[in-house]
């Protein structure tokens, strides 16, 4: 006698069902979505806040789902947004980020130097690398006493384990086309020369950006030079080193604001809210990536991308 089909029938019924009405419930927070944004150019005020947050990127990284982040396109277009606004009157950077990518941190640092506005950076609990790299572009910069900035220098590391694939008796099979393809590689030992142009390049990036700190804070190269160690200064010592301007926090960048534009001081917030779409298409590709790095067995990962990186 065959067992009765019924109930598995309809526990698959009910799933088929479940997953259709995700489906179509994630289409329709999409569409709202793209009517629920906030036009932040139609939000009365003459002073625009802008947060620098988090790790500075390029992109909205996958990697940063629930974590702060700026990336530099959207904090550009921000930056654009106030600067062509005739109601703004000044644009204020509200920093509390250790830095990140050296090329995005150049790319709104250039986007700050543009605008027409009278530009302040507040520091509040850190603006390091990167970040002060932002806030020395602009015409005023406020930290907190306590608050920690400076870290002028650059930072590139990498896992090296041959070591370890020895010890289990694996070997890594070198094939590459170009001399210098696989530097960084985790798993061979770097060499003598490798080494030297890694930090030839590092040197480079470190001078440039010793230059554009120094050119934005009216100071000679070589004195910035001598601080350029990678070193972190509290707010008040970097007030003694001339790396910013006041002690203090949002009174004192209001009063500033105030006295250079003679106007009562009405902000704004500057900022690119994730609609829910969003956020849900990342979680999404998130667990996507997963499953297929689970599967896959990051056999094909991009060893350029992922095994060595440059941070300011």
């Amino acid at each position: 006698m065959k067992p009765a089909q019924g109930p598995s029938f309809r526990w698959g019924y009910a799933i088929f069902v479940l997953l259709l009405l995700s489906i179509l419930g994630f289409m329709a927070v999409g569409v709202i979505s793209l009517f629920a944004g906030i036009d932040v150019e139609s939000l009365s005020g003459n002073v625009a806040l802008i947060p620098i947050e988090g790790v500075i990127t390029g992109s909205e990284d996958s990697e940063f789902i629930f974590e702060s982040v700026t990336a530099s396109p959207d904090t550009i277009e921000l930056i654009e947004k106030a600067d062509k606004n005739p109601s703004i009157k000044a644009i204020i950077l509200e920093i509390n980020s250790p830095g990140g990518s050296a090329v995005a941190s150049e790319e709104i640092a250039n986007a700050v130097k543009k605008t027409n506005k009278t530009t302040v950076a507040w520091i509040r609990e850190i603006g390091t690398s990167g970040a002060y790299w932002i806030a020395s572009a602009s015409d005023h910069i406020v930290a907190n006493r306590v608050s920690v900035t400076g870290s002028i220098g650059v930072i590139a590391s990498y896992l090296e384990f041959p070591g370890l694939l020895e010890r289990y008796n694996i070997t890594y099979q070198r094939l590459v086309a170009g001399k210098y393809k696989d530097i960084g590689s985790p798993y061979k030992e770097m060499t003598q020369e490798e080494r030297e142009l890694f930090q030839q390049s590092l040197d480079e990036i470190r001078d440039y950006f010793v230059g554009e700190v120094a050119k934005n804070r009216n100071m000679g190269k070589k004195e910035v030079d001598k601080m350029a160690n990678g070193l972190f200064y509290l707010g008040s010592q970097a007030k003694e080193l001339g790396l910013v301007d006041e002690i203090g926090g949002k009174d004192e960048v209001i009063g500033y604001i105030e006295k250079k534009e003679g106007i009562k001081a009405e902000i704004v917030e500057y900022k690119k809210e994730k609609s829910l779409f969003e956020v849900l298409s990342r979680i999404i590709s998130r667990q996507s990536f997963f499953v297929g790095k689970g599967i896959g067995n990051s056999l094909f990962e991009k060893r350029d991308a992922s095994t060595l990186s440059i941070t300011t």
